[in-house]
């Protein structure tokens, strides 16, 4: 496509597909420097990201969208500096959200996965995998992620489970890995133990039910004790005070009775008991309860589970067995009252612990598990970020860090599903020995008999994401691209789960690779709606990524992520921020299409060395502050402001005064027209490249129409950086030390031209003058400002529509000059006149001063009675200085709309 069949406008619908497949045909992508390649040069580091592997059944949404830009950012940005670079592409297997959808499936033909069997369940769940799996690539790529594909990994492909069996055994191994019954988080419907991350706490309406704890010596005597969840009693295996509360002191080494089934308990004293709640006695139950729990460690309780995996009532609830816990905490509270065991009930406001898949209510219960042993391998971790080897962005977030480590539990690592790596841990039948290997084994290590069977349980999805910095790599293989990849550079992700992702790689990295996996975290925040509340299907607040780009264009999405967010912080999002920035992709195309219609009408070459004009100076001095700004910003991930500030200096500077100036300066044709073009070009390529990484498609497009206008033209139109194939690996604009001309140039232009420019067009705009109306003016310099003005005086008169401007250091007619619309520029300590009376003005501007003036000196007299009434001495100090502010306001106005009516 030519210069002139460049369209008027930038069709992003006609143009993303194209260039991205391009771009991956071309080879872009993959890392400029691969160890697995003849040319490999082991002295360039690399710059290397491992993407956080998205639900391989999942479907774009908007946090997907975030950290895919902020990534593919960096990405871009350090490939363009040159770096070799690798963004390794994954998914991961998702456990529990993949066997739901498969359990889903199975449901509508009336069977569940036992019916089927384990290895039927196994077979469907990789069919299912294989029809849904690619959906989220394919969605990832659609936001221009220059992922690296040919090295794209799954949690379950070979490689990866390997490192999985591996990372197991060495913990085992190292006696870090044991089985036990410990406290877990248990999902009713999936049965199964999930992590913390899986779980949602919501406020919701309840009751606090107060009853009586007998005594087992004087059961006519009893403690008075409330809890919201009643069917927990029959776990109860202590009551408990505060070791101060003088109401209950003398109870303290006695033995209570539980309701309904007269199980003898202890009564015990312990700080955590807080007595402002309920009665300021607590009921214990070890093994539905975290704090209970605790409790019962340090009291050496006994631990009673009550449950079923169905949350059904076991044995262990006497006569209440088999009743579904809601039906439980019913019947045997109607059978205490019956008993006269009840006090009272009251409302109150529980904090429910529900499951983020289903929304059923997670019930805290005892288990059989496997964990890990934590402390020695979070010590490492720990260490690594303090001694600086891993850096937290935002600083903040580092003290959240060591405060969860310094608290950190053992990790229950079983899941009880299919769907996952299972547990490799053999048990025999015979002598109920246990084998723990890296390769399925054939026969009992201790016996030697065949008759053994593999351990149920799956891991926990985080326990194969936490290796995937390096298990991506080929780990535990010593290969090509593990000795170079790793460490990587940058793990980006959102602060929600700095917990149970990025804390895992790190204790994991430093426990099997003895290296920090990568050297920065950057934590991005949370995307809510326009009005700050967080995004839901129920709410229907939710923003469609894939929708916005279809009506808006990727680009404009990802520079309103990009540029509307801050380390650390939650962002609101609009679908008008995105128009907005829609409306800056086609500020960019179109100021290239005036470049290159510049290019197309300039000289080929200048007859004498180059001449600058004040724009052009300006405009060059700024361009290097900005590029100084940016490589800064970007070097301190301060992404968000880096944007700002190119798109600031792109639409306000260059496009809004620079590219209107240089209409007049083309004009002028001959070496001025060149350098001119020479000056246009130059920008709009450094421009184009800083933007590249923001908006990659809109950038793309035209710099290569850019670059095509400028080589046919004129090998002296062609930028300081050399052109690349494509700007995606085109040189990054360089910071230059500031020079002494720069800060001259941009303050003489901004002092001149721009401030007495605006200060014109704000008085035709006051005078209700169109701002292309052409009228004379006049400025009354001082002499210090005098030459500068005068050296711009045509700059003045075109940017401001003047048809002729006058430049003097004393008004030569006083009478004459009070009649013309005057303003003065504090910046220079000049006064503009503008000379109203050779312009048109619209008859209907007196009728709408006079009625603002009206309304403005009805509401002086309005705040003038209120406050002389006893308003002011009744209402509060800053409701009175509101409504002085307002008046002093009003009475500003209406003086302006005086001056204005003369």
């Amino acid at each position: 496509m030519t210069q002139k069949e460049l369209p008027k406008a930038y069709d992003f619908h006609g143009t993303e597909e194209r260039i991205y497949q391009w771009w991956d045909s071309q080879g872009y992508f993959q890392p400029t420097n691969d160890p697995n390649k003849p040319d490999f040069d082991p002295t360039k580091k690399p710059f290397v990201i491992a993407i956080p592997p998205p639900n391989v059944t999942g479907g774009l949404h908007l946090g997907h969208a975030m950290f895919v830009s902020i990534e593919d950012l960096m990405i871009r940005y350090h490939r363009m500096k040159g770096e070799p670079t690798l963004w390794i592409p994954g998914s991961d297997h998702a456990g529990i959200a993949t066997q739901l959808q498969v359990e889903k499936a199975l449901a509508q033909e009336g069977k569940t996965r036992e019916d089927i069997g384990r290895e039927a369940f196994i077979e469907r769940t990789w069919s299912w995998k294989k029809k849904y799996g690619g959906m989220i690539q394919q969605q990832i790529r659609r936001l221009g992620a220059s992922c690296d594909w040919t090295r794209e990994r799954f949690t379950l492909d070979d490689g990866l489970s390997r490192a999985v069996r591996e990372a197991f055994v060495t913990l085992y191994e190292k006696g870090l890995i044991y089985r036990g019954p410990r406290l877990v988080n248990w999902s009713p419907n999936l049965r199964t133990a999930v992590s913390d991350l899986e779980v949602e706490h919501s406020q919701e309406p309840g009751t606090l039910y107060y009853f009586k704890y007998p005594l087992a010596d004087n059961p006519e005597e009893f403690l008075p004790v409330a809890t919201t969840r009643p069917e927990t009693i029959l776990g109860d295996t202590a009551v408990a005070v505060h070791p101060d509360d003088p109401r209950y002191k003398k109870y303290v080494g006695r033995k209570a009775l539980v309701p309904m089934l007269d199980r003898e308990i202890p009564i015990i004293a312990d700080e955590y008991v807080d007595r402002e709640f309920g009665t300021g006695a607590l009921k214990i139950t070890p093994a539905h309860d975290p704090n209970d729990y605790d409790i019962a460690q340090r009291h050496n309780l006994d631990i009673i589970n009550i449950l079923n995996k169905d949350v059904t009532i076991n044995e262990n609830g006497g006569p209440y067995q088999g009743l579904d816990r809601e039906e439980c905490r019913k019947r045997l509270w109607a059978d205490m009252k019956a008993r006269g065991m009840v006090i009272k009930e009251e409302p109150y406001t529980l904090n429910v612990p529900r499951s983020q898949r289903g929304g059923e209510i997670i019930e805290p219960m005892i288990s059989e598990q496997w964990f890990v042993k934590i402390d020695s391998i979070a010590k490492k971790a720990i260490d690594a970020v303090r001694d600086g080897d891993i850096r937290i962005v935002p600083d903040h977030f580092t003290k959240v860090y060591f405060n969860w480590m310094e608290n950190i539990q053992d990790w229950c690592i079983s899941r009880q599903l299919w769907w996952g790596h299972r547990i490799p841990v053999w048990y025999c039948d015979d002598c109920k020995g246990m084998t723990v290997q890296r390769e399925d084994p054939a026969q009992c290590q201790h016996c030697g008999s065949t008759h053994i069977h593999q351990d149920d349980d799956v891991l926990d999805t985080w326990f194969s994401s936490g290796l995937w910095p390096f298990s991506t790599l080929g780990w535990p293989d010593e290969t090509p691209d593990l000795k170079y990849f790793y460490p990587t550079s940058v793990l980006e992700t959102g602060y929600d789960i700095l917990f149970f992702w990025v804390a895992r790689m790190i204790m994991d990295g430093l426990e099997f690779t003895d290296e920090a996996p990568f050297h920065t975290v950057y934590l991005h925040g949370l995307i809510r709606d326009e009005h700050g509340q967080k995004m839901s299907k129920t709410k229907g607040n939710v923003i469609d990524p894939l929708v916005v780009m279809d009506k808006l264009g990727t680009d404009a999405l990802r520079f309103t992520l990009l540029v509307g967010s801050a380390p650390g912080n939650d962002m609101n999002l609009s679908e008008k921020k995105v128009e907005a920035n829609r409306n800056f992709a086609n500020k960019i195309w179109n100021a290239g299409r005036f470049v290159i219609n510049a290019i197309a009408n300039a000289p080929e070459k200048p007859e004498r060395e180059p001449v600058w004009t004040p724009a052009d100076e300006w405009l060059h001095a700024r361009m290097r502050e900005v590029v100084r700004n940016v490589n800064r910003l970007f070097e301190s991930y301060q992404f968000g402001e880096a944007g700002r500030q190119i798109y600031d200096f792109f639409w306000s500077e260059f496009a809004d005064w620079y590219i209107e100036i240089a209409k007049m300066q083309l004009r002028e044709s001959g070496d001025r027209a060149f350098y001119t073009a020479w000056t246009l070009v130059r920008v709009l390529d450094k421009c184009l490249r800083m933007l590249s990484p923001f908006t990659p498609y809109v950038t793309e497009e035209l710099w290569g129409h850019l670059k095509q206008a400028a080589q046919a033209k004129s090998e002296l139109l062609c930028p300081d950086d050399p052109w690349a194939e494509a700007l995606m690996i085109a040189q990054w604009p360089e910071s230059k030390p500031e020079e002494g001309w720069e800060k001259e140039a941009v303050e003489k232009f901004a002092n001149a031209t721009m401030e007495h420019s605006r200060a014109f067009r704000t008085l035709k705009t006051e005078l209700n003058i169109p701002a292309n109306q052409a009228a004379s003016g006049s400025i009354i310099a001082t002499h210090e400002m005098l030459p500068v003005l005068e050296a711009q005086k045509d700059l003045i008169a075109y940017s401001s529509a003047l048809k002729e401007l006058e430049i003097l250091t004393a008004v030569p007619d006083a009478e004459v000059y009070k009649q013309f619309h005057s303003s003065s520029i504090a910046a220079t300590g000049s006064m503009i006149y503008l000379h109203t009376q050779e312009a048109v003005v619209d008859d209907k501007l007196r009728e709408k001063l006079e009625r603002e003036l009206s309304e403005a000196n009805s509401q002086i007299q309005r705040l003038e009675n209120l406050l002389a009434s006893d308003f002011a001495n009744k209402a509060p100090a800053k409701v009175v200085e509101n409504e002085r502010t307002k008046l002093e306001t009003y009475r500003q106005t209406a003086e302006k709309l005086k001056k204005q009516l003369k």
